[in-house]
């Protein structure tokens, strides 16, 4: 959700500054010759959790700590130095720009979503090399931002949700163990404490709310 949320605002504040956002799919680990015409492009992929402490251990909530990487690229068919930091054509955007742009665009926005505003951390090389006629520039970018997670009490199981937009959906789509339905509320007892009256003595009535069900 947040992955995709990166995607959307980029894709949208970069306007022309790339040909494509999306999320990451190991583009890099192939042979970085059949990218280069994609350039300049940017990728979004989800780093991992880096920690997770308690906040309400009542409410059964953790403070849960996120990193995201958005990985730009581009090329010149001039040098190293436009590749980075750009030049005169309209298509030579450098990677200094995307990194301004992007850092810019993403760094306190929490996209609409439950969760800290993004917190820029490092950026990173991770590529500046020479392919043929083409001098090629790939950085990495990374946010962290926190969100709250609440656990399931001890010993529970997930209640069912039919509900497809809820991530608890999960399980019942998957047909996992799911928690024995609740038993219909059919009565309430109720006792009249009244000053000076032993509460053994005390009266009590029992409502009925409803027959159960057969």
């Amino acid at each position: 959700m947040i992955e995709q949320a990166i995607c959307d605002r980029l894709a949208q504040g970069l306007g022309k500054m790339q040909t494509s956002v999306t999320t990451y799919g190991g583009e890099l680990d192939d042979d970085l010759g059949k990218i280069v015409r994609r350039l300049p492009a940017v990728w979004v992929t989800f780093g991992g959790i880096t920690g997770t402490e308690p906040y309400s251990l009542s409410k059964r909530q953790w403070r849960t700590t996120g990193s995201f990487a958005v990985i730009a690229g581009d090329y010149s068919t001039r040098d190293e130095q436009t590749s980075r930091q750009g030049g005169p054509r309209y298509n030579e955007v450098g990677t200094y720009n995307l990194i301004y742009a992007i850092r810019r665009l993403l760094t306190g926005q929490d996209l609409g979503l439950k969760m800290n505003p993004l917190k820029p951390t490092r950026v990173r090389t991770l590529f500046n090399t020479r392919l043929e006629a083409r001098a090629v520039s790939v950085f990495s970018l990374e946010f962290e931002t926190v969100w709250l997670e609440e656990s399931l009490p001890c010993g529970a199981w997930p209640e069912p949700c039919d509900d497809t937009g809820n991530r608890e959906h999960l399980f019942t789509k998957y047909r996992g163990r799911l928690a024995e339905p609740a038993p219909d509320l059919l009565c309430v007892g109720l006792r009249y404490n009244r000053t000076g009256v032993d509460p053994a003595d005390a009266p009590e009535d029992l409502v009925k709310l409803r027959d159960k069900t057969p």
